[in-house]
């Protein structure tokens, strides 16, 4: 480092003839370019710079060394813009991790995503188990819920609630729930967090006041997949409490009818997360806002 700020004076004060001049370019003293100099003379055993009272000038050996250390500066500059240009253009591998719900509600943004990004390479990772973002060397995360991991930094996506769903055959053959109570005697499709291995609650007002007792849902099955869990009670299985957004689709379609609607509330929120002693990079940052910018869910179906 001293002998590129030795270079650095050398090459100023050449150009200018003046140490005072030079110093004023590198915001030091002439005393100081002056230093720098003489020490630079000293390293390589010549005299650079002839000195007289009034101006400085090229010695022959100095003339020689100008020419390379000019280069040398100039190649240092030319990479400092290109790190520079490098730091400000979103490219390179961002590694996101989503729930395996994550593809109905991300993969349809990706096409334009790409189209702004081109040189962003995104590596996607759908998995409904709980991540360790900051152990696994996870970029970016997708997930619902309560906020944990004071690791992590985030931005909220959006609320959105759940329904109730349940075929019409299956509605057809055991009828249709007027009342939360009505649940207990209906079999259910639940699911099961992959992390704990716990079922989810089902969320709903039961205007019973204090003191009333828990809902006793009989389960017909459990799974750990939310897609599996669609397609169970699309075949009639069971009643299914899953993701307004996810069973919207299915509901137009008549595949699935809600039910309950007027006790259920809603009570998650999507978050997108990444590792609070990251850098935002230029690939992270248009990542997340571009997900806030365009991601939607939509009401109950």
């Amino acid at each position: 480092m001293d002998n590129l700020n030795g270079i650095a004076a050398f090459v100023h004060a050449a150009q200018t003839c003046s140490y005072v001049a030079a110093g004023r370019r590198l915001g030091v003293s002439a005393s100081a370019v002056g230093k720098s100099v003489a020490r630079l003379e000293e390293k390589l055993g010549v005299r650079l710079l002839n000195r007289s009272t009034r101006r400085i000038s090229l010695s022959n050996e100095g003339a020689l060394f100008y020419e390379r250390c000019q280069r040398i500066l100039a190649d240092i500059e030319d990479a400092e813009a290109e790190l520079s240009h490098l730091a400000e253009a979103p490219r390179g591998k961002l590694r996101v991790s989503l729930p395996v719900i994550g593809y109905r509600i991300i993969l349809p943004l990706l096409a334009e995503f790409t189209r702004q990004y081109p040189e962003i390479e995104l590596d996607l990772d759908f998995n409904d188990r709980l991540v360790d973002v900051v152990a696994e060397g996870i970029d970016v995360a997708v997930r619902s819920g309560t906020l944990t991991d004071s690791r992590l930094m985030a931005r909220e996506l959006g609320p959105f609630g759940f329904a109730i769903v349940g075929s019409p055959s299956y509605l057809a053959r055991h009828g249709v729930p007027e009342v939360p109570r009505a649940l207990e005697s209906h079999a259910c499709v639940r699911y099961k967090f992959p992390s704990t291995g716990k079922l989810q609650d089902w969320l709903l007002q039961l205007d019973e006041g204090q003191g009333a007792p828990e809902l006793r849902l009989r389960t017909a099955l459990t799974c750990n997949n939310i897609e599996a869990l669609i397609g169970a009670a699309s075949q009639g299985v069971g009643l299914a409490y899953l993701p307004d957004f996810i069973v919207s689709d299915a509901v137009a379609r008549g595949e699935l009818q809600p039910v309950l609607q007027p006790y259920l509330r809603t009570a998650s929120k999507f978050w997108v997360l990444w590792p609070s002693s990251r850098h935002l990079s230029p690939r992270l940052r248009v990542f997340v806002d571009f997900l806030c910018a365009h991601l939607q869910f939509s009401g109950r179906p």
